[in-house]
């Protein structure tokens, strides 16, 4: 049996349409060469006028942002994309399942616009559907299932969050997967032996919620690895584990290590380590503060001047912040440049030729989620809104 379910194919040799969402532009792209594309993208923007809403990810390059008429986390601007119904059209500088969020929350008469289709998330690839189901089934086959409350990370695509709709479970955010995970181990008080939870897709967050803030310890947890028969546990493992962890991870978050957190400690004595929760549990340990990007940014501006800051999140989020305090001394976590490479594929070209395109009359890479996929989704997302607490924040 292989370990790999995806066709591999030689660099520059051809392409999967059924894997790809698309790495090309079906249009005339601009050159990122053009003087005029800022002057374009304020022109295009200045027509459409309140038909248009564009949404900024914190990830985002700074070219992309100066035309954002909101900036803020994925659910936090999916939210605000819903709070606008006048807007036609909401253009998503961000990934895919940020996009597909703000469709299953919008109105169906808003659409919702990608400017580069192939802008997706590593983590939220590293859950599909067909693998999440055969997960399930083992689950069954080992006799949990009924135990089991799925619970998704929001980083996930639609049809994981439509999975845990239709199987009593939840969606949770990086503020609040805490008190997600407390109703989930509340929704089966009857469980025979004990409750579990199957956190999706990024085991970080998961485990670093599960044990720091939920008093488990690692051996509760266990990773189900989807390359793996069986997830690469045995029935009796899945019967004594209470949070079951999908192997995922953040590409950015992941590359932070300790042995740089104790070189900037000793660099800069007194240094504050500021890190975001999908950072391994190692980097968690050492760190002073974790939390939610909106966590770092609200942190970093209540900040003392004169403080130093190693923050370990992404690139052009830790840039942003530097420059807009410069009375603070703010590091990077990490020896080498990190951005978010697909989100960064949302560029000035790409946004230029969206928004010119909507002039024109030519809605273009639109994201469409499925009646069905949408209305379990719509579940599990409400059930998070449903909760008490931090429920609404990032």
């Amino acid at each position: 049996m292989t370990t790999i379910d995806l066709p591999l194919l030689p660099l520059g040799k051809g392409r999967d349409l059924g894997a790809e969402r698309g790495v090309e532009c079906p249009g005339d792209l601009p050159a990122a060469s053009d003087p005029d594309l800022v002057a374009r993208a304020a022109a295009a923007k200045a027509a459409l006028g309140d038909r248009v809403f564009v949404l900024g990810h914190h990830y985002q390059r700074d070219e992309v942002i100066a035309f954002a008429d909101v900036t803020g986390d994925s659910f936090k601007l999916a939210r605000d994309a819903a709070a606008r119904p006048a807007a036609e059209f909401i253009v998503f500088c961000g990934v895919h399942f940020m996009a597909e969020s703000a469709d299953i929350l919008t109105s169906d008469s808003q659409k919702v616009i990608l400017p580069d289709l192939a802008a997706g998330c590593s983590m939220a690839d590293m859950a599909r559907l067909a693998q999440v189901e055969d997960a399930w089934d083992a689950m069954a086959d080992a006799g949990i299932q009924d135990s089991v409350v799925p619970v998704t990370y929001m980083n996930s695509s639609a049809d994981i969050k439509a999975f845990c709709g239709r199987n009593g479970g939840v969606v949770c955010t990086s503020s609040n997967a805490d008190v997600a995970l407390e109703w989930a181990f509340d929704q089966r008080p009857d469980a025979p032996g004990s409750a579990k939870v199957l956190f999706l897709p990024d085991q970080h967050l998961g485990r670093n919620t599960a044990v720091l803030k939920m008093g488990f310890s690692l051996g509760d947890c266990v990773v189900w690895d989807p390359l793996l028969p069986g997830g690469g546990l045995t029935p009796d493992q899945l019967r004594d584990a209470r949070v079951i962890l999908w192997r995922g991870h953040c590409s950015v978050h992941g590359r932070f290590t300790e042995e740089v957190v104790d070189e900037l400690r000793a660099k800069h004595p007194g240094i504050n380590v500021l890190v975001h929760p999908e950072c391994r549990h190692e980097v968690v340990l050492k760190a002073d503060l974790v939390g939610s990007t909106e966590f770092i940014i609200k942190t970093i501006e209540a900040a003392a001047p004169g403080s130093t800051w190693a923050i370990g999140t992404e690139l052009n989020l830790v840039k942003r912040l530097a420059d807009a305090h410069p009375d603070k001394n703010i590091v990077f976590l990490d020896r080498n440049v990190c951005f978010c490479s697909t989100m960064n594929r949302i560029d000035l070209p790409h946004l230029v030729w969206a928004l010119e395109s909507l002039v024109a009359g030519d809605v273009v890479n639109q994201i469409d989620v499925d009646d069905e996929t949408e209305e379990w989704a719509r579940v599990a997302l409400q059930r998070m809104l449903d909760l008490p607490g931090r429920s609404h924040r990032d």
